[in-house]
């Protein structure tokens, strides 16, 4: 998701500006004017950064930041202000991407902002944080808050490692798969097209094909990797828009195993934050706006915004999620007992670890079925390749 300026104005006609995460601009803008707001413009955050900003626009390392926070916590339970805390981490920084921006908060706490503005104005920061310190700042309870932040991002990052871990073997396997199919058909295919060539002998139809296939792939290869990269950029830019990030949303959703462990884990995103957020004090509406935001799937992130709309309006947050149809029955009934009971943070915790542990299992059945089929699929096809090669020879050597 990118990050976007925008200027808008509420009932009353007070006039606000912001940096908002989003797709597009206009999705941004749809997505305020829904809520009733007047946009003035919406506009890329790159064009309205200049000077630090504009140096820094890449983003920070998660695990660095991670030690910052713990670090953090640590100095402000010990007793120290956040100016001493903060000028103590700067010197002991060794990422010099995040020392620039733990200077630059330093200056503007030091000018009097607070400490979720000044991480607020960075514009890489995660505004989970940034919304989790606001809450903190409210409540006076700033240690309590980053302890949650912490707990949170400690489970995000041991989730994600876990789905990378099982992702590597297939993904090394495919790759050498294409490698081998690569090689086949521009290096030994052609030399077996000159030996047979030299012998002068009647090939079998099944080695003419192949080395047909083999000799067009050598002559066409530059063209066909031109093609290739040139249609990769393409889809890069149509994933961008508006119409092509739907499109292939709906694509990878609507996927018969792919789209439900995509969904589940999407489910299992919004859950942990919005949990994280609302222990953190902060009210529900704001808190789905901010985990709705950092959703990666344009369904989930339209269906979290349009129910926050109707939480807005007094709906219960179980029956707002069940109106757009994007959250598993299980999860909405588990949700609707958490608000009955009075504990729906803790019911939202619930939630994400029963589908971060439902994502790992049917990721590693999938994998374990996907893993055999490749090798299956490896195994018929370079050895019907090796076959229609040596067929001529084992012919030639009878005769």
């Amino acid at each position: 998701m990118a990050e976007f300026v925008i200027k808008i104005a509420d009932e009353r006609g007070r006039q606000h500006q912001q940096v908002e995460h989003g797709y597009s601009e206009a999705e941004v803008r749809d997505r305020f004017a829904a809520q009733g707001y007047l946009v003035y413009w919406v506009k890329p955050q790159g064009l309205l950064s200049g000077g630090f900003s504009q140096r820094r626009s890449r983003a920070i390392k998660q695990s660095s930041f991670l030690v910052f926070n713990q670090q953090f916590l640590t100095l402000i339970r010990a007793g120290l202000p956040i100016l001493n805390s903060l000028d103590l981490l700067i010197k002991r920084q060794k990422d010099l991407h995040l020392r620039q921006i733990i200077e630059n908060v330093r200056d503007r706490v030091k000018g009097g902002e607070l400490l979720s503005d000044a991480f607020a104005a960075q514009h890489v920061v995660p505004k989970i944080y940034t919304t989790t310190l606001m809450a903190g700042e409210k409540s006076g309870n700033i240690d309590e808050v980053l302890t949650r932040y912490i707990n949170f991002q400690r489970l995000a990052m041991s989730f994600r490692k876990k789905l990378f871990v099982s992702l590597i073997y297939p993904t090394l396997l495919v790759t050498v798969v294409i490698i081998m199919v690569m090689f086949l058909f521009t290096w030994v295919v052609p030399k077996f097209a000159m030996l047979f060539n030299s012998l002068d002998a009647k090939l079998p139809a099944m080695t003419l094909f192949m080395l047909a296939v083999g000799l067009n792939a050598q002559k066409y290869a530059p063209f066909a990797a031109v093609g290739f990269v040139a249609a990769g950029i393409a889809f890069w830019q149509w994933k961008k828009t508006d119409r092509g990030a739907d499109a292939l949303d709906r694509l990878i959703l609507g996927l018969p195993l792919l789209g439900d462990i995509r969904l589940k884990h999407q489910v299992a995103t919004f859950s942990r934050m919005l949990a994280t957020l609302l222990q953190g004090g902060l009210p529900l509406v704001p808190a789905m706006e901010t985990a709705g935001s950092s959703m990666s799937s344009r369904r989930i992130l339209k269906g979290v915004m349009h129910a926050s709309d109707r939480v807005r309006e007094g709906q219960g947050l179980a029956g707002s999620l069940d109106e757009q149809k994007i959250f598993p029955d299980l999860a909405v009934e588990m949700l609707e007992v958490g608000e009955s009971t009075g504990a729906l943070p803790a019911m939202l915790n619930s939630v994400a670890e029963f589908y971060e542990e439902d994502v790992q299992t049917a990721l590693s059945a999938s994998l374990a079925l996907i893993e055999p089929l490749i090798l299956m699929i490896m195994a018929v096809f370079v050895g019907g390749v090796l076959i229609s090669l040596y067929l001529p020879i084992f012919t030639l050597g009878v005769h």
